[in-house]
């Protein structure tokens, strides 16, 4: 009793605040406010988050030898994602995977509303994920914290859907601005990834954030780029030709990766059972690493070497490394790495770890440079190409085409690592990148699952607006059922106590045979010496289409303008639920247009 009078004190204390905050300080004020909160707090839980990757990747891998094989690389993933299925299933309990595209669900379907464990779930779970050599980025676990983080500030003063999805958009960039030192490609992430307008009351919330988290990273790692990099070669326009061929390139590699993903996401989805998951996952990963080094964690270490010039990094550790001078052998082993991160990466999510997509495409971008730049200057030495600036541009290509979000991509890489000189290349290799993608996938790694359900939110107003309508909001339930059996007396006296001139016709399991409406029979409802020879059965007419309750609301404006109905029925596996009709959805419509775009 004393806790819960202690509880219900608090409870009553923080309502007296929220209460002085609504009558003192104007929204948009204290908008600005809890932008700089939660910034600071995003920036150092960003700044935790690499700790203790690197922390536990340092205490499983300081004493590995990098001139023979190391048999712990069978060992550390799989003990890793054991650790983290019995995290999430016994204690979060709940499904923390895929982080940016379950914000991206959260804004599309759950008014931005994230649960209080998700600000740290996704941090500890990816930790030990990465730490332990998952092969998958802290990126996607840091915007999920974020934006739980930015959308629970905002729960907690009573804040409406509109700003919550702006409080969970500072809480994304300020976690990616925080763990990459990269402010604007913060804010480019929530504008061309968790696709939020760029509006007046938008900008300065999220620029706040964004610069507020890196400034927490500046102060606790110092002013260095996240990655090391010192341009020894000028780019000269005579290799604008190479840059062109290596942008699009970079585009069918994003292809591959994208492609590749989500093939195996959908066979690890029909795995049933966990343990199979945790035996197919980890096995697949634990081998890769193996024979494959760079592919453990992030491979961060592996980039810096490469933008070192140095390719024979990537066989040491391995049983390759007895071959490292020789050239092609080293080329060869760099596109197997650079081929087999993304089974190392879905193995990872698919067992059961926690991470992202985002450093996976940053590793792959760096190799495929590397390795573009590494044979052609084989193949013709008198190019003389700079294997460490096609090193860079592949990064922000692969990025560009992987999450089609082009100018973050070239954000993004200039600020990690300081190659501000190499813009141009950069702009070239992104958007063409982008522009091959595009022709083959419309939506990016992180969208297309929602996109497949029409739970993607877009830039596009009218799109947008009825992804966030929700089909069981428009849905009238008040169409009283007629049976096919009944005759046209008992179809009279229905008629009569109804408000609505439509009649659903359902068998005895409820399911759909048909509708009537008021004209289909106008003509012989005053017919008594019809009231009993007539039935149901014979006068009901079959609708123009139906709509299942799963369908999206895009798909269901799409079945009315192509019907000319003004009302359908819906439907559950063929079980009637309810009648929509166009004045209700454009009602709803119209209320959610003004909420959605008023700033």
């Amino acid at each position: 009793m004393a806790y819960k009078e202690h509880d219900n004190k608090l409870t009553r204390s923080w309502a007296k605040i929220v209460s002085w905050r609504e009558r003192h300080i104007k929204e948009k004020n204290f908008v600005i406010i809890l932008a700089l909160v939660i910034g600071v707090i995003c920036g150092f839980a960003a700044q935790l988050l690499k700790f203790l990757i690197h922390t536990i990747a340092n205490v499983l891998t300081s004493h590995f030898s990098a001139t023979t094989e190391n048999y712990l690389y069978l060992v550390y993933p799989v003990v890793g994602i054991l650790i983290v299925t019995v995290f999430v299933r016994y204690v979060v309990k709940d499904n923390i995977s895929h982080g940016v595209t379950r914000v991206l669900y959260a804004i599309s379907r759950r008014k931005s509303r994230l649960k209080l464990r998700n600000t740290y779930s996704s941090l500890v779970a990816s930790a030990v994920t990465i730490g332990f050599g998952g092969s998958v980025g802290a990126e996607g676990p840091i915007v999920f914290t974020g934006a739980a983080i930015g959308s629970n500030v905002g729960q907690a003063f009573r804040l409406s859907p509109r700003i919550l999805m702006l409080l969970v958009g500072c809480g994304a960039a300020a976690g990616i601005a925080g763990i990459f030192r990269a402010p604007i490609a913060g804010m480019l992430f929530t504008l061309e990834v968790l696709m939020i307008d760029l509006t007046g009351a938008t900008v300065m919330p999220l620029l706040i954030s964004s610069i507020t988290g890196a400034t927490v990273a500046y102060v606790l790692e110092g002013y260095n780029a996240e990655f090391f990099f010192s341009q020894s070669e000028v780019f000269h326009t005579s290799r604008i030709p190479h840059t062109i061929l290596l942008g699009i390139f970079c585009g069918f590699m994003s292809l591959y990766f994208t492609r590749t993903m989500g093939w195996l996401e959908g066979i690890f989805s029909k795995i049933s059972r966990r343990w199979m998951k945790i035996i197919t996952g980890g096995a697949i990963l634990a081998v890769l690493i193996f024979f494959l080094p760079p592919l453990y964690g992030e491979g961060y270490e592996t980039i810096n070497r490469l933008l070192e010039g140095n390719p024979s990094a990537v066989v040491e550790g391995s049983i390759f490394y007895v071959d490292r001078d020789s050239v092609w052998f080293v080329a060869a082993v760099i596109a197997a790495v650079t081929l087999m991160k993304v089974f190392a990466t879905s193995a990872t999510n698919g067992a059961g770890g926690v991470g992202g997509t985002f450093a996976p495409s940053l590793f792959v971008g760096a190799l495929t440079g590397f390795l573009f730049a590494y044979i052609l200057n084989q193949l013709a030495p008198e190019l003389g190409l700079s294997q460490k600036n096609f090193s860079l541009m592949g990064m922000a290509g692969v990025m560009s085409g992987v999450m089609h979000a082009p100018l973050m991509a070239i954000f993004l890489t200039a600020e990690m690592t300081g190659g501000y000189n190499l813009f141009l290349p950069l702009l070239i290799v992104s958007t063409l990148s982008y522009m091959t993608i595009r022709m083959f996938e419309p939506y990016s790694i992180y969208t297309m699952r929602l996109a497949k359900q029409g739970d993607l939110l877009t830039h596009e107003k009218d799109k947008a607006v009825l992804t966030l309508l929700k089909i069981g909001n428009v849905i009238e339930r008040d169409c009283m059922c007629v049976h096919p059996e009944m005759n046209l007396k008992q179809m009279v006296d229905i008629i009569s106590r109804s408000s609505r001139n439509i009649f659903p016709v359902t068998d005895g399991e409820g399911r759909l045979k048909g509708i009537v409406t008021l004209d289909d029979i106008r003509n012989i409802m005053f017919r008594p010496d019809l009231y009993k020879k007539m039935h149901v059965s014979r006068f009901m007419a079959m609708p123009p289409t139906r709509i299942e309750i799963t369908d999206p609301m895009e798909m269901v404006m799409e079945k009315f303008d192509k019907t000319g109905a003004w009302n359908l029925p819906v439907v559950d596996k063929g079980v009637y639920v309810g009648m929509v009709s166009k004045s209700k959805i454009f009602t709803s419509y119209r209320r959610v247009l003004r909420h959605y775009t008023d700033d």
